[in-house]
């Protein structure tokens, strides 16, 4: 069964390919996502990387707990399932408005 980590605090010159490298040292690796920035391309600072086993998953926390990463203290956990969110626009429904004539 895969098990979801959240990688956090990372480099911003950080690669999903270090990620990838970083992590299969503790078992093996079935996903990376780095997340970026959408207008710049650029990192956001954390990341999701999927383990394939419950225990690769475990000793990658343990492991990396305290460890440094291109000059950071980066925090693994595992990753919680994401929270719905609400309508962000108060509950009006989402788009454009209609403009009705007087005439």
């Amino acid at each position: 069964m895969n098990t979801k980590l959240y990688v956090g605090n990372l480099s911003f010159d950080t690669t999903e390919n270090d990620l990838q490298d970083l992590f299969a040292t503790f078992g093996p690796v079935t996903e990376v996502n780095l997340i970026t920035d959408r207008s710049t391309g650029r990192s956001r600072g954390f990341a999701f990387v999927t383990m394939a086993t419950p225990e690769g998953a475990k000793a990658a926390i343990e492991g990396m707990a305290g460890k440094s990463m291109n000059g950071r203290n980066i925090t693994v956990n595992e990753a919680r399932p994401r929270e719905e969110r609400g309508d962000s626009f108060g509950g009006r429904p989402r788009g454009p408005r209609r403009q009705y004539s007087r005439y």
